[in-house]
Formats: structure tokens, sequence, C-alpha cells
């Protein structure tokens, strides 16, 4: 009689041996899917789950070698649509097939034919490696289709775009358009600017009661305002968003774009104000961040003074955020950062800030994954972009590089520039100096 009789031609009678046989058939079902039927049951079967098995290990072992060698290649297949969709569906593929696997493993092994005492825990042992594989695969296909119609909902369509100096430079603006409010007015208005050789990242801020706001001569804004933005009365550039709005004729391709005339006018001004190309925008609704904040979990910021919180018209304050680690909720965290009493704007952009470096020091794939379907759906809502999806790839490795260093932070606020009467030469060689100081403390780490 051959090694392998006893598998496929058991002795029915002989609950021992059957116990042993439905131990090992499941536990090879285990590490390698197919390789039951192979030796117990349909060979035609267990021969396409065994190939299986090994295209899958192998594609995992490269995709493990490239995501140290070349990152970039992962990067691109996590953030495009189309490779989304085919990964989506081998995964499902996949699912179905560790499903017949197992089920045929359990039908096989005749666990009628097992010791009685023992036949729970066959079974048990069984439908653990069903949830293990069929379960994690499903998830893994779950947030392959949430990330391909998040990427849709939220990145544009358009073409690749090089680095302009060899840098990328992103307007981010914190968009308010509360109850107390008509419609919406940036209220935190930033440029990251990162450099594509060091990942040496910049930060920006613009105060929103910055006037007098500069445009370049191609700017649509420059025929109405040729030496800067002056209404008659106080000409804040947070102003432009709504004069662009109100006036879409400016900028009539916008919403083809992608953006919006506000947006636009708010771009034109911020290029004007810092010198820099501004590539694309992200535009943050404060309304809903909370959202975002409490799908991530909440947010830990390191509070450094008590701070009062109210609104403006409080003669007290609502409640104290005491000095030290703090836990938020989205909420808490939204009026930590929006917070009017007894506080100057450059307060608020200050804590703002705050946040914005927790929330992406919390923005790590191990936190993100397990609440993803809930991050996925609550950024869609919370923020609209022009970056195009095919730059993804780019921008994540560029993140990555980012990440390693700490970011270098300029605030364009009075005591450092004059924001009422702004001199734009010396206003952009400062923004020259502290791009370069960043990229050469990097280059010395």
């Amino acid at each position: 009689m051959s090694a392998v009789s006893p598998m496929r031609h058991p002795e029915l009678n002989s609950p021992g041996m059957m116990t042993q046989r439905g131990w090992w058939l499941v536990g090879l079902n285990i590490l390698i899917p197919g390789s039951a039927q192979l030796l117990a049951g349909s060979r035609r079967l267990g021969r396409i789950g065994v190939s299986m098995t090994f295209v899958l290990w192998i594609v995992v072992a490269l995709a493990a070698i490239m995501f140290f060698v070349w990152p970039t290649a992962i990067y691109w297949v996590a953030s495009n649509v189309i490779a989304l969709t085919i990964v989506q569906g081998v995964l499902v593929a996949y699912v179905a097939l560790w499903i017949v696997l197992s089920l045929d493993t359990l039908r096989i092994v005749r666990l009628v034919r097992a010791r009685a005492k023992v036949r729970p825990f066959i079974a048990a042992l069984a439908v653990l490696a069903l949830v293990l594989t069929a379960g994690t695969a499903s998830y893994a296909a779950m947030v392959a289709g949430v990330a391909r119609a998040t990427l849709t909902e939220l990145f544009a369509d358009g073409s690749y775009q090089d680095p302009v100096d060899g840098r990328y430079n992103i307007l981010l603006l914190g968009g308010d358009a509360g109850p107390d409010r008509t419609g919406l007015r940036p209220d935190s208005i930033s440029v990251a600017s990162i450099d594509v050789e060091t990942g040496a990242a910049t930060m920006i801020g613009i105060p929103r009661n910055f006037e007098r706001a500069t445009f370049s001569e191609g700017s649509p804004l420059w025929e109405p305002f040729p030496n800067g933005y002056d209404c008659g009365d106080e000409c804040l550039i947070s102003y432009l968003y709504t004069y662009g709005e109100e006036n879409p004729e400016l900028y009539p391709d916008a919403l083809a774009e992608g953006s919006t005339p506000g947006i636009e006018a708010t771009r034109d001004a911020v290029s004007g104000v810092t010198g820099l190309e501004l590539q694309y925008f992200v535009l943050i609704d404060m309304q809903g961040f909370a959202q975002l904040v409490d799908a991530l979990g909440g947010v830990e910021i390191d509070v450094p003074v008590r701070t009062p919180i109210g609104s403006i018209t409080n003669t007290e304050p609502d409640y104290w955020v005491e000095a030290g680690k703090q836990h938020f909720t989205g909420e808490q965290a939204l009026w930590y950062g929006r917070s009017r009493f007894d506080a100057l704007d450059y307060d608020r952009m200050e804590r703002q800030r705050q946040v914005q470096e927790a929330i992406i020091t919390q923005f790590e794939p191990a936190n993100v994954i397990g609440k993803f379907q809930g991050v996925a759906k609550a950024g869609a809502q919370v923020v609209k972009t022009d970056i195009p999806s095919v730059m993804l790839p780019r921008f994540v490795d560029l993140a990555r590089k980012t990440k390693a260093h700490p970011i270098t932070k300029l605030e364009l606020v009075p005591g450092v520039v004059e924001t009422v009467y702004p001199d734009y030469a010396v206003i952009h060689e400062l923004v020259a100096t502290t791009l370069a100081a960043s990229v050469e403390a990097v280059a010395a780490e």
C-alpha cells in the first residue's frame, strides 16, 4: 500500500485513523490550500488551488521586495483606479476559491467517522482557517473597493506635472462655512512647499487678515487690482474667495478643472504674496473636519498653554483646555483650532497648525487601515482638491521623504513682515531664504 493510500482510501471504520486524517487534511488546507484535494479529493481542484496559492505567494513576495526597492510602484497600484479594480477582482476570486477549498476539505475529512469528542475541534479549526484566509481577503477587497471609490470621488482627472524650480507648492485652505457665516470663507491659508530631491518641506502661513495682496500680470485679478487688492476698506486676503465666487466670469474654466472661482482668486493672491507658483490646492471643510478626526479615533495634541474655548462674543469661556497632552474628539479639536475667545487670529493660526500636524503624525497605515472605510468616507466629504490621481504615487513617495525630517515653518505675521502695507520684495526674499535653509538643514542631517 502506498504512503498516500490512507488519505485517499482510509479505513472508514477506524475512528483513530480518521481523526488523524482529519487533522492532517485541515492542517494541509491551512498551509497550502488545495493540497488536501491533491491527497484525498479532486486532483483537478487541488491543482488549481495549489497553483493559485503559489502564484499568490510569489506576488506577495515580489510586492514586499518592491516596497523596499521601488516603493513608487506599490504606491502607483494603491492610487490607480484601474489597478485597484483588478486587485479587488483578484481578491474576490481568491475568496471564492478559499471558500470552495475549505468546504470541500470538510467534505473529504468525513467528520462523522472521526472520534466524536474531536469532531468540533477539527470543524472549528477549518472554520478558523476559512476566516483567516477568506475573511482577510474579503476585507482587503473591501478596502480596495473603498479606496477606488474615494480616489474617483476625491481626486481630479488630469495629467502629470513636473515640479517648478525643483518644488511642488500646494495651497492649503481651511474653509469655514459655519452657521454664523454666509457661504464659505478661508479661515486658514497656508502653502506647503516641498523640495522633490530631499523631501524638505516648508509650511508658509498667511494670516486671513493679510491686506493688499498683489497679483501677477497674467492673473484675471490684475486688471481690477493692478496695485494689489484694494477694495476701499479692510481688504483682507480671505475676502478674495467671496470676490471670486461673486465674479465667476473671471475664472470661467475653474469648475471644469475641479476648482472654483473663489479658490482660484485665493490661489492668485497667495501666489502673489509668496512669489511661488502654486500647482495644486487642498481645501478642508472645517465643518466636516470633526468627522475625519473621529474616524481616526480622535487626535492627541500637546497643548502648550491653558487655553480658553468659546466664541468671540462670550463674556466667559465655555470651558478651558489644560496645558499638556490632551486627547480630543473631532468636535473638541475643531473648537480648539477655531476658538476666538480672548485670542488673536495669529493664536488661532498656531492652534490650527498644531491640529494639522497632530493629524498628519497619526495618519499612519497602522492607525488608518483598521478604520479605513470611515476615514475614506470622511475624507471624501471633508477634502476638495485639484490634485489629479496620476500625481498620487509621486506625492506619497514625497510624503515618505518629508516625514523623515522636521517641517520648517514660516508665518507671515506682524513682527515678521508688514501685513497691512506689505513690502513684497522683502517677503519674497524671506520666502526664498527660508526654502533654501530648509533644504540645507535636511542635507546637513
